[in-house]
């Protein structure tokens, strides 16, 4: 048997696929902000390798950081610092540039820019301008933890993506309370100090028997992905002090609703006179169902009751 039968060169498919992407259309005058690797440098898209090869300039958040980043793709492309403290500054460089034709990338440190991280001050201040931005699609830390921790499905596949909360516990636990309101899961961010108090504040607002997914270091050779009840959490990194260590989305999993109620809460009776305010009885009932899970008949006779009362 011929073992090299099917066997397919790597170096052949390579130079197919950036040959194809030369051949597509790189128009001047562009700002392209490209998601980069979250931890594995092979998440690079092709897309984005090509994009940043080809662009005049690249705007980064920390430009130490995303140099090795480009040294490992072989990118020569000259860095500009374009970060919180000076994004002002930066955009209208970066709209100087881009006015002279030149195309210009924007880059995080890790995943997409101007979600939870610098860039979206830059995004508008271009589009104001009249000019273009395209944007070249790649790794995210929340959507990877959605994909990994399967809390979300076609039927309901809501989720609210909150980024990292207040650091003091006051604020904290207000934050909680103002987000989980939403009957949706709530993706959050959380550093490696502040995890343990996160999850302590989680237990006071949700309870002890609300589940969680922890999400850590994705996509990196340590990544852990668990799933447990608030009240196994700490048991759970008392287990092995690395897993304190690192990058995390934390993911609160919806309440439980309990057998045989159908009694739809406070939330959800919310989220329906919101839809009623611009959608009919059905497709509130409709959306509303998609969205939390429980029964269109009954929301369907809760929008009509709401409804009613408004007149």
């Amino acid at each position: 048997m011929d073992e090299t039968a099917g066997f397919v060169d790597p170096g052949v498919s390579w130079n197919r696929l950036a040959e194809r992407m030369g051949a597509q259309r790189w128009p001047t005058g562009m700002l392209y902000v490209v998601a980069t690797p979250i931890g594995n440098l092979g998440d690079l898209s092709l897309r984005a390798w090509q994009t940043l090869s080809r662009c005049d300039a690249i705007a980064a958040e920390d430009t130490r950081t995303s140099r090795a980043l480009l040294d490992a793709w072989g990118i020569h492309t000259p860095l500009i610092a374009a970060h919180r403290h000076n994004e002002a500054a930066a955009a209208q460089t970066i709209l100087a540039r881009l006015r002279l034709g030149e195309r210009v990338a924007l880059i995080s440190d890790a995943g997409a820019p101007a979600i939870s991280d610098p860039g979206a001050r830059i995004v508008r201040v271009v589009r104001e301008a009249g000019l273009g931005v395209t944007a070249v699609p790649g790794p995210s830390a929340p959507v990877t933890a959605l994909m990994a921790s399967g809390v979300t499905s076609d039927e309901n596949p809501a989720f609210v993506f909150a980024g990292f909360p207040p650091p003091r516990a006051a604020m904290r636990q207000k934050w909680l309370q103002h987000w989980l309101r939403v009957p949706a899961p709530l993706v959050l961010f959380e550093s490696p100090h502040r995890l343990r108090t996160l999850l302590d504040d989680l237990a006071r607002v949700c309870g002890a028997a609300r589940v969680v997914t922890i999400a850590r270091e994705l996509t990196k050779q340590f990544e852990q992905v668990v799933t447990l009840p608030l009240g196994d959490a700490e048991s759970w990194l008392n287990g092995d002090s690395h897993r304190g260590q690192g990058e995390f989305v934390i993911i609160v999993h919806e309440a439980a609703v309990e057998a045989g109620s159908g009694e739809p809460d406070a939330p959800v009776v919310g989220l329906l006179d919101a839809l009623l305010e611009s959608l009919s009885v059905r497709d509130a009932a409709r959306v509303a169902s998609r969205v939390t899970g429980q029964s269109r008949d009954t929301l369907y006779a809760l929008a009509l009751e709401r409804r009613g009362n408004r007149r």
